[in-house]
């Protein structure tokens, strides 16, 4: 089963099965090892480089957001 196919099954379950299995698939992160998690961290930094580089993710300055997030507080 592709992680695609996974993901739709995953949709279908109600509300209470969803929130079930967020809540474990979360714990099981917490279950990684020091350099795991470095690594998983990484490539997604390098995923989010690429796509800024390609156009495909906007990018913000932190300044903007925190300006944004104290007007809305």
């Amino acid at each position: 089963m592709s992680i695609e196919e996974l993901e739709a099954e995953a949709l279908r379950l109600d509300p209470k099965g969803r929130a079930r299995l967020a809540g474990r698939l979360l714990e099981s992160l917490d279950e990684l090892s020091p350099d795991e998690n470095l690594q998983i961290w990484a490539e997604e930094a390098e995923r989010r480089a690429a796509a800024t580089d390609a156009g495909r993710l906007s990018a913000r300055s932190a300044d903007a957001v925190f300006r944004d997030a104290r007007e809305r507080i």
